[in-house]
């Protein structure tokens, strides 16, 4: 970039569209799963496995709303690419630090949308010996088999938009704004 040339302000692109979901939702519903969280898990200590990147500010606000001592630890795994569109692979790039065995745990996700990415998580999470394992996330698309998939937490159901905001990103971009939002990724492959 020259001298001349300024960066796009985050309120002046014209990619980000609509407000789905605003900073005042967002805080009030995450609220209402902090207590719920707080109230099925009583007398336990649960650890928390954020799934990143796109989920740490959910998992970061979710704790803060959790009235227990609670655990926190990170996941990563990778099945976009550069891309709006899932590959179809899922691989681990992170994998935790703790041991799972005979812990309660409960798996924060950003959105839920095929499936793919959560069912691989299970697998691994599963095999490696915790008391129970739950699903927290923040979105989830309408077409998403939640029980099937094992779901006990949901945020918002959301439709088919491509969105970004509060950690969900476009080509790492967009994850600090405190909404979310459509995203309008016509132009170029993004994720």
């Amino acid at each position: 970039m020259s001298g001349t040339e300024h960066p796009i302000h985050l309120s002046d692109d014209p990619r980000i569209g609509n407000i789905l979901l605003t900073e005042e939702q967002l805080t009030s519903r995450i609220a209402e799963l902090g207590a719920q969280i707080t109230e099925d898990y009583a007398g336990r200590n649960p650890l928390l496995v954020c799934v990143l990147r796109g989920a740490y500010a959910f998992a970061t606000d979710l704790c803060f709303a959790i009235n227990l001592p609670i655990e926190l630890d990170f996941i990563a795994v990778s099945s976009y690419g550069a891309t709006t569109r899932t590959s179809g692979v899922v691989r681990l790039v992170k994998d935790l630090d703790v041991d799972l065995t005979d812990r309660d745990v409960i798996l924060v996700e950003d959105i839920v949308d095929t499936g793919l990415t959560l069912r691989y998580l299970r697998r691994s999470l599963e095999a490696r010996g915790p008391a129970s394992l739950e699903v927290c996330t923040l979105l989830a698309r309408e077409a998403a088999d939640l029980e099937g998939l094992g779901v006990r937490y949901v945020g918002f159901t959301i439709g088919g938009d491509f969105v970004v905001g509060y950690g969900l990103d476009a080509n790492e971009k967009y994850r600090n704004l405190r909404y979310l939002a459509v995203f309008d990724s016509s132009d170029t492959e993004v994720r």
